[in-house]
C-alpha cells in the first residue's frame, strides 16, 4: 500500500536530487520530466512517455504528480534513477549514433527508445557494434520538378565515401554520385509532410542540392540516417587524423539553426520585395534562400563571416526603404553588399536576429576548414 502525499513528496525530491540525472528526461534530455517508467526506474517527459506506452511488456508509466504510487514502487525508483539506468542501457552507444534532444522529431526519439530498451542494442553484454559498411535499399524520393515521391534505390559505399541513387531498380548507371565529404542529413518531417521525412543535401556545381526522402518504416529511415553519420565519421577521421573522435562527432550531421519565410529585395534595394524560404546553416555559416521550401536548388546563398571580417546584422531597414507586406526588417552587411530582409512579425524578426548574431560572433569552425570555402558569398535575385 502507500500514502499518496508522502510518496508524491518523495518522488518530487527524487526529481531534484543531485547526481541522479532525474531533473532531465532519461531519453531526450527535456527539463522537468513529469512522468516515470516504474518498470525501468526512470523519469521521462510527456513525449517520450507516449513512446513507452507502446511496449508495456518492457515499460509501464505513471504521472509523478497525478497517479497513486505504492511504497514498493517508490522504493524501486529510489534505488534506480536516470543515471544508473542510463549506465546500463547506454553502456556502448556508438559515437556515430544520433542521440535525440528534446526538440527533435518523434521518429528519432521512438527509435532511440526502442533501440535502448526493446532491442537492447547498447548494453555492455551485447554484440560488439562496428561502423556500418555498405548499405543498400529503397527510399521514396521527391521528384526534382514535381511533388511526386517515387521509389528509388540508394547505395551507400561507406569506405569509398560515396552515396549513389538509381532511377531504375536494376540500373547500372546511378542518377547521382554523392561524396560523403559534402553530405548532410537532417530530419525535416514538417517541411516534407511525412513523419519519417529526411532531407539529404550535398554540393553540386557550386549549389546546394536537396534530396527529400522517406521510408515507411521508422527504423529503416533512422538506420539510414545513422549509416550516413557513420560514413561521415569514417571520412572525418581520415581527413583530420590529429583530432580526437569527440571533436569530430558534432560535424557528422547538423540541423538548420533557423528556417522560415522572409521577404528580400535585390542588390540595389530598389527592386520589389519577394517572398523566399530561408535556411540558416550555422556550421557552414551560410544563409540559403529558396523560392519554395522543397526546391531542389537554392536561389542564392550568403556566406556569413564574423564581425572582425566586416560582417554585421542590424535590426530594421536602411533609411528610405520600406517593406512590401511585412514591416519587421533586418539588414545583413557583408564586405560586398548588404541584404535587406523583412519578417512576417516581430517575433520572427528577433529570432532571426538572435540566430544571425550568434553565427557572426562565433569563430570559424572545423567545417569551414573542411569545405575549404572562405568566399564572401554568392547571391542571385
Amino acid at each position: 500500500m502507500g500514502d499518496r502525499e508522502p510518496n508524491k513528496k518523495r518522488l518530487l525530491e527524487l526529481l531534484r536530487a543531485p547526481d541522479t540525472g532525474n531533473a532531465y528526461c532519461a531519453d531526450c534530455g527535456a527539463a522537468d520530466p513529469d512522468w516515470a517508467s516504474y518498470k525501468l526506474g526512470i523519469f521521462i517527459c510527456l513525449n517520450c512517455c507516449g513512446v513507452h506506452r507502446n511496449f508495456p511488456d518492457i515499460s509501464r508509466v505513471k504521472s509523478v504528480r497525478l497517479d497513486f504510487w505504492d511504497d514498493s514502487i517508490v522504493e524501486f525508483m529510489t534505488h534506480n534513477g536516470n543515471l544508473r539506468v542510463k549506465a546500463k542501457f547506454e553502456a556502448r552507444v556508438p559515437a556515430f549514433y544520433y542521440i535525440p534532444q528534446a526538440n527533435d522529431c518523434l521518429v528519432l526519439k521512438e527509435q532511440w527508445i526502442r533501440a535502448k530498451y526493446e532491442r537492447r542494442e547498447f548494453m555492455a553484454d551485447g554484440e560488439t557494434i562496428s561502423l556500418p559498411g555498405n548499405r543498400e535499399g529503397f527510399l521514396w524520393k521527391r521528384g526534382r520538378d514535381n511533388s511526386q515521391f517515387l521509389r528509388r534505390r540508394f547505395v551507400l559505399l561507406a569506405r569509398e565515401g560515396l552515396l549513389k541513387y538509381y532511377t531504375k531498380e536494376g540500373g547500372k548507371n546511378p542518377k547521382a554520385v554523392i561524396s560523403i565529404k559534402d553530405l548532410n542529413a537532417t530530419f525535416q518531417t514538417e517541411k516534407i509532410g511525412h513523419p519519417h521525412g529526411l532531407q539529404i543535401t550535398y554540393r553540386r556545381d557550386g549549389h546546394i542540392r536537396n534530396l527529400f526522402v522517406y521510408h515507411e518504416s521508422g527504423k529503416e529511415i533512422v538506420d539510414w540516417f545513422n549509416a550516413l553519420r557513420a560514413a561521415r565519421l569514417q571520412y572525418l577521421k581520415l581527413a583530420f587524423p590529429e583530432l580526437p573522435e569527440s571533436e569530430l562527432v558534432p560535424f557528422l550531421t547538423r540541423n538548420y539553426l533557423k528556417q522560415g519565410f522572409m521577404e528580400k529585395t535585390g542588390p540595389k534595394q530598389r527592386e520589389p520585395f519577394k517572398k523566399r524560404w530561408f535556411a540558416l546553416d550555422c556550421h557552414e555559416r551560410r544563409l540559403l534562400y529558396y523560392k519554395n521550401p522543397l526546391d531542389a536548388f537554392e536561389q542564392g546563398q550568403v556566406f556569413l563571416g564574423n564581425k572582425e571580417q566586416g560582417y554585421e546584422v542590424y535590426e530594421d531597414l536602411p533609411k528610405g526603404i520600406r517593406g512590401n507586406r511585412w514591416k519587421a526588417g533586418l539588414t545583413i552587411v557583408t564586405p560586398e553588399r548588404r541584404y535587406v530582409l523583412t519578417c512576417p512579425n516581430e517575433k520572427e524578426q528577433q529570432e532571426w536576429l538572435e540566430s544571425l548574431r550568434g553565427v557572426l560572433s562565433s569563430p570559424l569552425t572545423l567545417l569551414n576548414r573542411l569545405t575549404a570555402s572562405t568566399e564572401s558569398g554568392r547571391s542571385s535575385r
